[in-house]
């Protein structure tokens, strides 16, 4: 007898394939210097439109934003929660180190970090954790439909999971740990996995900043 594979999984599967292919390509990119400048174009990537699109949400400052807001720099869009205990504590230290190493050219970018749990991750709790990180990191929170508008738009998957050591409203959230970095005018340029080390991602950024 078949059995009938979930559309989620189905759809994470083909995500996770397409960040793969993207994720290789980012690599050679960060290593090849800028003898192949034509390929970062915007418009020259297949990928370009999946990945991405408008949202409205709320900085963690309290002011409602949009992604035109951004319009100029480079978005680098990390999607995670306050409370993670796996990948959000080594994604986002690398990305604050990566900006560092950048120097002047990170004025150029705008990194955001987009709660995946709104319910819990408020304007003060943002705050509070994206200051832990970096000056320049931006908390973004919302509604829980504007969330999974937003989470829909860069093909991140969420799920909430309870497990045996938690109490009574506790729970976890299951995410996709990938960035994304958007040109000036908000369309996808490429994504960086998991686990990239902050030399590497620097190495990537500076080709599309410079």
């Amino acid at each position: 007898m078949t059995r009938r594979v979930p559309d989620a999984i189905a759809r994470r599967a083909v995500v996770t394939g397409l960040a793969a292919f993207t994720c290789r390509r980012a690599w050679a990119q960060g290593q090849s210097g800028h003898s192949h400048g034509a390929s970062a174009q915007p418009g020259s990537d297949p990928l370009a439109e999946r990945f991405g699109g408008p949202f409205s949400l709320t900085d963690h400052t309290g002011k409602r934003v949009s992604d035109e807001a951004y319009r100029g720099r480079f978005m680098l869009v990390y999607f995670g929660f306050t409370r993670c205990a796996d990948t959000c504590p080594i994604d986002l230290p690398t990305i604050a180190q990566a900006l560092d190493a950048l120097g002047p050219l990170a004025e150029r970018v705008a990194p955001l970090f987009v709660t995946v749990d709104p319910a819990h991750d408020s304007v003060p709790v943002l705050a509070a954790y994206v200051a832990a990180f970096h000056p320049a990191l931006i908390g973004l929170t919302g509604s829980e439909a504007e969330i999974a508008a937003v989470a829909k738009a860069y093909k991140v998957h969420r799920r909430k999971l309870t497990q045996p050591h938690h109490g009574a409203g506790e729970y976890a959230v299951d995410h996709g740990s990938l960035t994304y970095l958007m040109d000036r005018d908000g369309r996808f340029l490429t994504l960086l996995p998991h686990r990239t080390g902050a030399e590497r991602m620097a190495a990537v950024l500076r080709r599309y900043l410079a």
